[in-house]
């Protein structure tokens, strides 16, 4: 029964998938397939995270095939806290792009949007719950198939170059993670993650460690880690906004993940790396200022992203319980907040008519005071203010990064501090120009005017509301939640005990 509980998470979106192209001119068939898979996929992570907190890691091996032999899944705290949270995500922005498509094309439009959007959720759920580098290969490739399907629709210039640039990056960083795999398998024999520790153990330590730097390479590139990020503020920010949500939210810390994972279980470090220290110093600083000069909203908000992308590395990077579980927080923030942002800026380009700030006519808060009680909120948590969860989880880090003895630590922790305040400058451009600036009717005869589609169809607005709400439900239960992190983090850094687990026997 509980290997069930593992894999449904995967074979249920591609059956799914699969389903709505049979049902796809069956009236609503698709939007019901793909609430229902979704919401019992919920159900799902929320009775194994509470499996594994309870009884430990569980493992399933497909076919029957003892590791390292073979496929595992393999499911533990970690891995259920970040199947649960991008599971609720990946429904809420469904929910969202539902409500956006029948206002814009009636309660009767098909599409091919629900299949692709369903295996993209199936390969973030494999990712979660692989056991051996090969599959996280196919798991990244599951999700980059639908992601280059998903980042073309609705064909324009802006995004045929966009997803050109994306296609070109993401077909790079396959070859360099299929030849990484070659290359871990000639020197251990093997691609199973438990086994790798062991067997990578015993080559020589240069060698070990120039596999580590290409695995963060490699991941970096997919996780926008400067100076590998380029490609996401040119890519992320043209394509529509459920689809940017659901990318900004889920795929980067997919990559997050895999580094945490495969740093902590193959290549386990004793003390503070200052290799990742210095790539999440970099990534905070370079992604914040990068955020202040933009002028487009969403590529503010991505270069935003590329800089958090910097605290998950800062907590992982210190090899310590008190920093991966400040790391693990923030991530779970930051997946649902960075993706309600980019819903909300969605209903204000929508409302707009604009995703220039120079050309957006202001006075928001006054028309639509809803949306501006979202943006604020959202804004006020991504940027760390207290008491929200974006406050919580960068004190989890500053907690981890000052009691370290690495002197980085200490550095780190005050360009956290800075970087937040330059989020909440950047981010307080667009609530002074947008949400109090002069309001429509107030400008010239000449000034742009609101889009003839800024009617802000319900499901959108709930859609928004559940996942600024879900930031704020994290602040009011931090304490189980910073708690089952803890546990999440101690037990990702108990190597022996993940290897006993998967290569010992089905717990």
């Amino acid at each position: 029964m509980t290997g069930v509980l593992v894999a449904l998470p995967v074979l249920l979106p591609l059956f799914a998938a699969g389903l709505g192209l049979l049902t796809s001119r069956v009236r609503h068939a698709q939007r019901v397939v793909s609430i229902v898979v979704l919401t019992v996929v919920i159900a799902d992570a929320a009775a194994l995270l509470a499996l594994v907190d309870d009884r430990g890691t569980v493992v399933l091996r497909l076919g029957g095939y003892q590791p390292p032999a073979g496929i595992t899944l393999v499911a533990d705290r970690l891995s259920a806290l970040m199947l649960l949270v991008s599971s609720v995500v990946t429904l809420v922005v469904l929910l969202y792009a539902l409500g956006q498509r029948v206002s814009d094309y009636g309660p009767t439009a098909t599409t091919s949007f629900h299949p692709v959007y369903l295996v993209l959720s199936a390969g973030v759920m494999l990712a979660y719950l692989t056991g051996d580098l090969f599959t996280l290969f196919v798991a990244f490739e599951l999700m980059l198939t639908a992601s280059y399907v998903l980042i073309t629709r609705g064909v324009t210039a802006d995004r045929v170059r966009a997803a050109m640039t994306y296609v070109i990056v993401g077909l790079t960083s396959s070859l360099l993670f299929i030849t990484l795999i070659a290359l871990v398998y000639a020197a251990a024999g093997t691609v199973n993650l438990a086994d790798l520790g062991e067997k990578l153990a015993g080559i020589d330590a240069g060698m070990r460690d120039a596999l580590s730097l290409l695995f963060v390479t490699v991941i970096g590139i997919k996780a926008a880690v400067v100076p590998l990020h380029f490609w996401l503020p040119d890519s992320y920010p043209n394509a529509p906004a459920p689809v940017t949500a659901v990318f900004a939210g889920l795929l980067t810390k997919v990559g997050v993940y895999a580094l945490i994972r495969v740093q902590t279980v193959v290549f386990a470090h004793q003390q503070a790396w200052q290799v990742l220290l210095v790539a999440a110093l970099v990534t905070m600083l370079v992604g914040a200022l990068g955020a202040v000069a933009q002028d487009d909203v969403n590529r503010m908000l991505s270069f935003l992203l590329v800089s958090h992308i910097g605290f998950m590395l800062f907590g992982l990077g210190l090899f310590s319980q008190a920093g991966l579980t400040g790391a693990i927080l923030y991530a779970l923030h930051h997946i649902t907040v960075q993706a309600a942002l980019f819903l909300v800026l969605g209903m204000v380009t929508r409302h707009t008519g604009e995703m220039s700030l120079r050309r957006m006519p202001g006075g928001l808060a006054h028309q639509r005071p809803g949306l501006a009680v979202l943006y604020a909120i959202g804004a006020v948590n991504l940027a760390g203010l207290p008491p929200l969860s974006g406050f919580l989880a960068k004190v989890a880090l500053l907690r981890g990064g000052t009691a370290n003895e690495a002197e980085l630590g200490t550095v780190l922790a005050g360009a956290a501090v800075a970087t937040s305040f330059v989020t909440l400058y950047a981010l307080a451009r667009v609530w002074v120009i947008a949400f109090w600036g002069e309001s429509d009717d107030q400008t010239d005869a000449g000034s742009r005017r609101p889009s003839p589609r800024a009617a802000m169809p319900r499901l959108m607005t709930a859609s928004c509301a559940v996942l600024i709400g879900a930031g704020v439900a994290m602040a009011v239960f931090a304490g189980p939640l910073s708690a089952v992190a803890d546990r999440a983090a101690a037990g990702a850094l108990d190597v022996a005990s993940y290897r006993s687990a998967v290569l010992g026997g089905e717990r």
